[in-house]
C-alpha cells in the first residue's frame, strides 16, 4: 500500500469531487462510500483514498462518530495526513456540522492548528476577505443561498465557524497568501501560538490554492473544498499524472437527477430541449403509496434503447416547498432518495452501463442500492465531475456522481453522448 493522504467527504458528490481533485493532482485515487470496515477493499493500490459519508446534514454526534471511523480505517491503511472535504458553499447550521466533526479529527490526531478554505476557483467559488464568493457575488447574495437543507444566508466565514466550534478562529487574508508558502506557514504558527485552532485563509484562484496546499502538507488535518485538496496533493513529493481508466462500451445510459439546485434545473432543461426521452417523478404520489418507480420503469422499457434517458425529481424551489409543506423536509427527502436508489437498481439490471446521478444525497441513495462500496476515479466530463468504475452484480458500471451545483448545462448531453456504443 502506498497510501500517502487519506480524506473524509461529508457527502457523495462531495467525495467524488475530492477524489477527482486528487487525480488531477496526480494521485491514483480511489473512493469509498459509507462507513468502511475490516471487510472495504480499495479497488487499487493507490496514492489516496478518499471516503464518502452522509453527514453533511446527519446529527452532529452521528456525523462526528463516522468521520472518526473512517479516519481510523485511513490511518489502519497508512495515511499520515487525513483531508476533511466540505461543500464550496460551507453548507452548515450554527451546529454543525463543519466545527463539531473538524474539532473531532483534530483531536484523535492530536492536532492544534488546521487550515481551512472552501475556494474552489473553476465552479465560481473564492473566499476575500473571510467572505465566500459565488462568482461575483456573496454567498448569502447568489441563487447558492438557496439549499434546501442548509440555507447558507451569511458570507463571512468565520463568523459561521465561530459559531460551531468552541476554539478560536482567524484568518490569513490574500495579501499574506499572495507573499508564498512560507509567509502562509509563519501565519499559521502566529495564529496557533495565539491560541487560534482553526485558520481560514483567503484564495482567489488556484494559485493561491497551491500556496496553501504545500502550507499544509505537515498538518494533520487539514478542511476545505476540493480545490485546497488538489493543492495539498500537488505539494505532495513526485506525484505523477494519473492514467486514464477506459470506460466500459455497450449497454444503455441514464440520468437520475435528485437535486434541486438550479445548474441541474439547467441540465434537465437541457436534455429536454435535446428531445431526449425525460420522465418527471411525482413524489406526493408516491407518498400515498402509488408505484411510482414501477410506473417509470415501464416508460423507460418503451423508449428507444439507443437514446439516454432522464429520470427527475428535482424541482423548482417553489415545487419543493409544496412538497415539503405537505410531507416535511425529511419525509420529502427520504421519498425522493427511496424512489431513486430503487430506480437504479433496476435500471442496471436492464443492461445500464452508463449511469449519471445528481444530486448529493440522491448519490448516496444510487450507490447504496447497488452495493457499490468503493469505485476507481477515472476521468472528469467537467471539472469536479469524474467518471468513476465499479463492478456490480450485472456487471459493470460507469457511474459519474454529480454534486447539484456542478456540470455545465449541457453535461447531461455531453457525457452520455458516447455512452451506448451499441445496444444490448
Amino acid at each position: 500500500m502506498t497510501l500517502r493522504i487519506g480524506c473524509t467527504a461529508d457527502d457523495f458528490t462531495g467525495g467524488t469531487d475530492v477524489a477527482a481533485a486528487f487525480r488531477r493532482s496526480g494521485l491514483r485515487t480511489a473512493l469509498v462510500f459509507g462507513v468502511p470496515d475490516d471487510t472495504t477493499v480499495l479497488p487499487v493500490d493507490c496514492d489516496a483514498a478518499v471516503v464518502a459519508l452522509k453527514s453533511r446534514s446527519a446529527p452532529a454526534d452521528e456525523a462526528v462518530a463516522d468521520s472518526l471511523a473512517a479516519q481510523r480505517w485511513l490511518w489502519a491503511k497508512g495515511a499520515a495526513q487525513v483531508y476533511f472535504k466540505y461543500c464550496s458553499t460551507f453548507d452548515s447550521t450554527p451546529r454543525g456540522n463543519i466545527g463539531p466533526v473538524t474539532d473531532a479529527l483534530m483531536d484523535a490526531a492530536g492536532a492544534s492548528v488546521t487550515l481551512h478554505s472552501p475556494a474552489s476557483p473553476p465552479n465560481g467559488r473564492t473566499v476575500y476577505q473571510g467572505h465566500l464568493f459565488v462568482h461575483s457575488q456573496l454567498l448569502s447574495d447568489s441563487p447558492l443561498r438557496h439549499h434546501p437543507l442548509n440555507p447558507m444566508t451569511d458570507s463571512a466565514l468565520v463568523r459561521l465557524l465561530s459559531a460551531q466550534t468552541r476554539h478560536r478562529v482567524a484568518l490569513i487574508d490574500w495579501a499574506t497568501v499572495q507573499r508564498g508558502v512560507e509567509a502562509v506557514r509563519e501565519a499559521v504558527v502566529a495564529h496557533q501560538q495565539a491560541g487560534v485552532r482553526h485558520v481560514i485563509a483567503d484564495a482567489l484562484t488556484d494559485d493561491d490554492l497551491a500556496v496553501l496546499g504545500a502550507a499544509a502538507l505537515e498538518l494533520p488535518v487539514v478542511a476545505g473544498a476540493a480545490g485546497l485538496a488538489e493543492g495539498l496533493g500537488h505539494a505532495y513529493p513526485a506525484a505523477q499524472p494519473a492514467a486514464a481508466e477506459s470506460v466500459p462500451h455497450g449497454g444503455r445510459a441514464a440520468v437520475l437527477a435528485g437535486s434541486c439546485s438550479a445548474r441541474t434545473l439547467e441540465q434537465i432543461a437541457k436534455f429536454y430541449a435535446a428531445g431526449l426521452p425525460c420522465l418527471h417523478l411525482d413524489v406526493l404520489a408516491a407518498a400515498t403509496g402509488r408505484d411510482v418507480a414501477g410506473e417509470a420503469l415501464a416508460w423507460y422499457d418503451e423508449q428507444d434503447p439507443k437514446l439516454p434517458v432522464l429520470v427527475y425529481a428535482s424541482a423548482s424551489p417553489e415545487e419543493l416547498a409544496a412538497v415539503q409543506a405537505q410531507l416535511g423536509v425529511a419525509e420529502a427527502a427520504a421519498q425522493v432518495e427511496e424512489l431513486l436508489g430503487t430506480l437504479a437498481s433496476h435500471l442496471v439490471e436492464r443492461g445500464v452501463r452508463r449511469l449519471l446521478v445528481a444530486g448529493g444525497e440522491t448519490s448516496g441513495a444510487v450507490t447504496t442500492a447497488l452495493g457499490i462500496r468503493a469505485v476507481l476515479v477515472g476521468e472528469e466530463a467537467d471539472p469536479g465531475v469524474p467518471w468513476t468504475y465499479a463492478d456490480t452484480k450485472s456487471g459493470g458500471l460507469a457511474l459519474m456522481l454529480k454534486s447539484g451545483n456542478f456540470g455545465a448545462p449541457d453535461l447531461f448531453i455531453r457525457a452520455l453522448a458516447t455512452a451506448v456504443v451499441e445496444s444490448e
